[in-house]
């Protein structure tokens, strides 16, 4: 069978350290083996055929509506972070399929209108709203009309702990939280040069020195140097050197791109989300079905998993329809 060479082949190539597919953990619940795909590539097809990896086309990454069609979005972050993620994992001959699966769905929980919306529903629901949590709780329980997609351990497990504090327990999750930095990093430069908020000479110059001045050289030194770090070895790091001419850009993007680049639409982001929060919560018997048996016992909960479902688009029409008088209307 196919599956079965693709196990000899992991079996031959892969580093002792790498995650073979013959060997995961498993799922919550058992299910009957697919005679052609492993269970990571099972995982991989779920995700990309899941309603919420459908919406992240229309999820904002740092730009809301730019005017243009070159900026990201949610979706094509994601797309990046899968890209820079396999070229990790085919370079540290770590399993491909599994840092593939984990990457298209660590962002699977984040909100409409980007970080601002995550900040603003981690201050409204209790014990607050992080976006990596979030998309566990989609993959465990929302997709497939709350049956959930019941992924394997090691791919759940690199969703939860993407962010840079989290402890993936894979090599292959460790590669996925790298590639997410070097991702959104390189991207939101590009995309803040574009938007006329930053120019390439204010960035730092001595992370520039190291990485480089344009995008694909930057990813390009970024994989080489976690590869001579890394290669062989039972982690997956940058050197330090430049792994700290990583987090200097990431803070003057903090300082002068993500805190300045939706000012005039931060207001209004609040202002939606919370009437929405409010309304809802006062409401619960007006949620979609999907969210009805969570509300049961905690509304909160169930409002913050449906607001952060959405898309920015759909936000907005649905604020329209419910707090923007139509014309004619008494």
């Amino acid at each position: 069978m196919m599956k079965e060479k693709t196990y000899e082949k992991e079996r031959m190539f892969l580093s002792p350290y790498a995650t073979l597919s013959e060997r995961t953990r498993g799922r919550e619940r058992d299910e009957q083996p697919d005679p052609m795909r492993t269970d990571f590539q099972r995982d991989r097809d779920r995700i990309i055929y899941s309603k919420s990896f459908l919406r992240l086309k229309n999820k904002t990454q740092v730009f809301f509506a730019p005017d243009g069609d070159h900026y990201m979005s949610r979706l094509t972050h994601t797309l990046d972070v899968s890209q820079i993620a396999r070229s990790l994992a085919r370079c540290l001959s770590l399993n491909e399929d599994l840092a593939e699966a984990i990457a298209l769905g660590h962002d699977l929980g984040h909100t409409p209108f980007g970080h601002i919306g995550e900040r603003v529903l981690g201050s409204l629901c209790p014990g607050g709203f992080r976006h990596s949590e979030q998309s566990l709780r989609v993959v465990d329980k929302l997709e497939k009309d709350g049956k959930g997609l019941n992924l394997t351990f090691e791919v759940r497990d690199g969703i939860l702990n993407h962010p840079k504090n989290g402890t993936p327990a894979t090599l292959e999750g460790m590669a996925v939280s790298l590639a997410d930095r070097i991702a959104y990093i390189n991207h939101d430069i590009a995309d803040a040069i574009r938007a006329g908020i930053l120019k390439g000479d204010e960035l730092p110059a001595a992370s520039i020195e190291l990485f480089g001045r344009d995008t694909s050289e930057r990813i390009n030194t970024a994989i080489m140097d976690i590869y001579e770090t890394s290669n062989g070895k039972p982690f997956v790091r940058m050197s330090p050197e430049r792994q700290k001419a990583l987090d200097d850009l990431r803070s003057f993007m903090f300082e002068h791109v993500y805190e300045h680049a939706n000012t005039l639409i931060q207001e209004s982001a609040e202002r939606m989300l919370r009437a929405l929060f409010t309304y809802f919560t006062e409401r619960p018997e007006a949620l979609p079905p999907l969210y009805l048996e969570t509300a049961a016992s905690d509304v909160p909960r169930a409002v913050c998993d449906y607001l952060s479902s959405m898309t920015d688009r759909y936000a907005i029409n649905l604020f329209k329809s419910l707090f923007v008088p139509r014309e004619g209307s008494v």
